[in-house]
């Protein structure tokens, strides 16, 4: 479904890694996905199953997804899962009122955030601060120390504006010291300098109370370094109305 839909887009498309997450998401929000927790009801999980494969068929009609041979999958699939399936709210706070640290690691980047992003060049979901408390159902007054982590220079995989970005020989020798290559698919990434106009952004929607700034190392060597820091804020009516990437 992911990759039909990308098809759909022709010469704007996102870039997604085609592996489902849009789909997923877009199905918790009408309400018809399918929940882990469903893995426990074999008859349950396969009438859900079976009917967001009706849905997808209805609207692609080369979509190919045999349903039956998925549904068997997952029946042993279930025996690993299973264990791991627990009431996570609870859990995660009960460990917090006892005295537990409690880490949690964010994935992607707050420019890929559904909300705060460079949309629709975006992921499906808010991998900024928010998702941690919709995620996990923990409140935000818990949080004690939020650590923004930034690479000393930029990159991104997939489409979508990039002021920074860095062609021919220096972009190809940075990708390769840095090994920047997408972690789902292998895609090569793009590559760019240091955005600290982004980076402040970003501490604006988070609230850092630290940065940890990674992979000085595979700027050594390089006789002249560059970042974009001209002034901007985001309390600015003007660059709120033209949000257009």
């Amino acid at each position: 479904v992911d990759g039909l839909r990308e098809a759909e887009l022709s010469g704007n498309k996102i870039g997604t890694t085609k592996r489902g997450i849009g789909p997923a998401y877009a199905s918790k929000a009408t309400r018809n996905g399918v929940r882990v927790g469903d893995i426990r009801n074999p008859e349950k999980f396969a009438a859900n199953l079976r009917l967001l494969a009706a849905d997808a068929a209805s609207r692609f009609p080369e979509f190919e997804y045999d349903v039956d041979a998925e549904i068997e999958a997952y029946k042993k699939y279930a025996e690993r899962i299973i264990p791991f399936i627990a009431d996570t709210v609870a859990l995660v706070n009960e460990e917090h009122k006892a005295g537990k640290r409690v880490l949690v690691e964010g994935a992607n980047a707050t420019m890929l955030d559904l909300d705060f992003g460079t949309y629709p060049f975006v992921t499906s979901s808010n991998p900024s601060l928010g998702g941690v408390c919709a995620g996990l159902g923990l409140a935000p007054s818990k949080f004690e120390t939020v650590i923004g982590v930034a690479k000393a220079y930029t990159t991104r995989v997939g489409a979508g504006p990039y002021p920074t970005e860095l062609f021919g020989d220096l972009a190809d020798e940075l990708r390769e010291k840095g090994f920047e290559y997408g972690t789902t698919t292998g895609r090569p990434r793009r590559i760019g300098w240091l955005d600290v106009v982004a980076l402040n952004y970003a501490t604006t929607i988070n609230g850092f109370t630290h940065i940890n700034l990674t992979k000085l190392d595979v700027l050594s060597g390089l006789k002249e370094l560059k970042a974009r820091s001209i002034h901007w804020s985001p309390y600015d009516r003007v660059g709120v109305v033209n949000a257009d990437p």
